[in-house]
């Protein structure tokens, strides 16, 4: 990489910004509020080419994403509350405290004593819990596994993954005997617990749950439309077929697969 021709990039990013801000209508009207939302669009376009691992929609979405980022500074240095030298620089100083084991005298030995650091620096640093790092936004499948993540930071975690296969089963039967009692608000309690233990089973797999899950959305869209398609060439519509004919397209698909 030539730092001096991405400086030059980045400069000149800057310079377009500052234009557009003063000569786009549509640049020029928006608000920390009205980008907010397109912020959150641009995040989960980013993570799909991230879960297809095309390399070119990656580089793509990076950049809308450092658009956005240029673009809250920018609005910032208007309302005089800050610009994208302050951004830079305390996230340039947060990285050095966070990593004294980098830039400092501390010593570690793996990536877990890397996490229990930079729980106990963010403690350091005002936060008045582990888990306030976890925005309150977050999808729940997410948001569940970032909270074990974080506890998991300063010790608060099973020993094994079979302690953790073990406490599965028990919410599975929690949820089996809160069926058996109709009670539609334990059911709905115990069926989150069994998520939950599930998400924290994936985290014992090393698998993101988000993205297994993502995943298997996938496969089952592009094994639907296949039954769909089929039912199309035959002339017929979806809702026509019997649940037989459904199946047997659906195993089919299966093999397209393979």
């Amino acid at each position: 990489m030539n730092r001096e021709k991405t400086l030059q990039e980045f400069n000149r990013l800057l310079e377009i910004m500052h234009r557009l801000r003063n000569e786009c209508p549509w640049d020029k009207s928006q608000t920390n509020e009205s980008l907010r939302t397109l912020t959150i669009e641009e995040v989960y376009e980013l993570s799909e080419a991230i879960l297809e691992n095309d390399y070119i929609k990656i580089r793509e979405e990076l950049g809308d994403i450092i658009l956005h980022v240029v673009f809250y500074s920018t609005i910032g240095e208007e309302m005089e509350q800050f610009n994208i030298y302050d951004v830079l620089k305390e996230l340039n100083e947060k990285l050095i405290r966070r990593h004294p084991h980098i830039f400092g005298d501390t010593e570690v030995n793996n990536v877990q004593e890397v996490k229990q650091n930079w729980e106990k620096i963010k403690l350091n640093e005002g936060k008045k819990s582990v888990l306030d790092g976890v925005p309150a936004n977050l999808s729940s499948i997410i948001k569940a596994y970032r909270l074990q993540d974080k506890a998991r930071g300063v010790g608060f975690d099973w020993e094994n993954i079979n302690q953790v296969y073990e406490k599965l089963k028990e919410e599975l039967n929690e949820l089996h005997n809160a069926i058996k009692s109709g009670n539609i608000e334990n059911i709905e309690e115990e069926f989150g617990d069994v998520l939950f233990a599930l998400i924290n089973y994936s985290r014992f797999l090393s698998i993101n749950p988000d993205d297994a899950l993502e995943k298997a959305n996938k496969k089952f869209i592009n094994r639907f439309k296949y039954i769909e398609e089929q039912a199309a060439k035959n002339s017929n519509c979806i809702n026509e077929l019997s649940l037989e004919e459904m199946d047997k397209w659906w195993n089919e698909s299966k093999k397209t697969e393979q």
